[in-house]
């Protein structure tokens, strides 16, 4: 295992100087956060990433991520151009030294919260999600601020997706998954460069949209659809942690043993309710999450890949992105490192 921690570019209030004070981490987690889906990556602009990281005395270990077309997951007839266009870009980040590409095939939107500022008894402000609060979210007008993705939509544009997912079932978004992975894992393969799938995040249908990569069988199913160890996982204890029917250690024992794990977001949540959760902590006595169960898993099936300390709370007055301040996501960093030189021994 090796630490990794999430960088937004120059405009990240966290620096890479910040960053490189981190106790044990030595690769960064980025990508080119303005190219539009569905454009293929310039080489010129990855590599210059590249070395702007390693002038800091760190490494480009993982894009995270080069967003997956609508039509892609739609499965619609210009698919073809775009899975194109993503091989294209996979050559790219190769060309610039990169090993791991962590993507998601979440229809819309990506990772949800309907808290950004959920203050906790300690005075930190932490993310949270709420089904219930989810349900009362007006979509009419677009997506506004929301958060969880990287494109903002119109009201036009989002009525026109919602429209277009409505007909589109679990099987069909697998027959969609299976299609884009059957023409880019051999690409991947011939270029070093190991994908990272995403579990759903929360694992479960929002907004009426399917999502498939919610627990142990559909990573089971996803790994299946092309067998080979470019075909892989993101193993995110956060994501995955969320439903209380997940039995996140043996997952992750299961997965890392078949060496199908390529990259590894640890964060801790607590559950509070049907489908209701907020983060906390990354020590496993915080929330719902054995952190050191899933640590000793991976390291007992042999996982050598990254490893980044997932969103962390507001702390200490901090302000920025959420969950992807410097400090709390610190303490997880040198938790984590900590909990795998303790399991040296084990």
């Amino acid at each position: 295992m090796f630490l990794t921690f999430r960088w937004f570019g120059a405009d990240d209030p966290v620096s890479l100087q910040n960053i490189q004070q981190i106790p044990g981490v030595k690769g960064i987690v980025s990508a080119l956060y303005d190219v539009p889906a569905g454009d293929p990556w310039p080489r010129d602009r990855v590599v210059r990433l590249a070395e702007t990281v390693h002038d800091a005395g760190l490494e480009l270990s993982v894009i995270e991520s080069i967003p997956v077309h609508e039509d892609i997951k739609l499965g619609r007839p210009t698919r073809d151009r775009l899975i194109d266009n993503y091989a294209e870009s996979i050559r790219q980040i190769s060309a610039a030294g990169v090993g791991v590409l962590c993507y998601n095939f979440m229809p819309v939107f990506d990772w949800m919260r309907t808290d950004l500022a959920m203050r906790l008894p300690d005075g930190s402000v932490t993310l949270a999600f709420d089904d219930a609060a989810l349900a009362r979210i007006d979509l009419s007008n677009g997506t506004g601020d929301l958060p969880g993705w990287a494109h903002a939509y119109t009201r036009d544009e989002m009525a026109a997706l919602l429209a277009a997912y409505r007909g589109v079932t679990n099987e069909q978004m697998w027959e969609h998954l299976a299609y884009f992975l059957e023409r880019v894992v051999p690409v991947a393969e011939e270029f070093g460069v190991a994908m990272a799938l995403h579990p759903d995040d929360p694992p479960w249908p929002i907004f009426g949209l399917p999502r498939i990569i919610t627990d142990c069988a559909a990573l089971e199913r996803v790994v299946s659809l092309v067998d080979r160890p470019a075909n892989g996982l993101t193993f995110c204890t956060g994501s995955l942690g969320s439903r209380p029917d997940n039995d996140v250690v043996a997952m992750a024992r299961r997965f890392a043993a078949r060496r199908r794990i390529n990259f590894a977001h640890c964060r801790n949540v607590r559950l509070t309710g049907e489908r209701r959760f907020h983060e906390v902590p990354h020590p496993s006595a915080y929330g719902d999450v054995d952190m050191r169960g899933v640590l000793a898993a991976l390291r007992d099936g042999g996982f050598t890949g990254p490893m980044r300390s997932d969103h962390g709370r507001m702390i200490w007055g901090e302000h920025g992105r959420p969950g992807y301040g410097l400090h709390d996501r610190a303490l997880g960093a040198t938790y984590l490192s900590g909990l795998w030189e303790g399991l040296a021994g084990h």
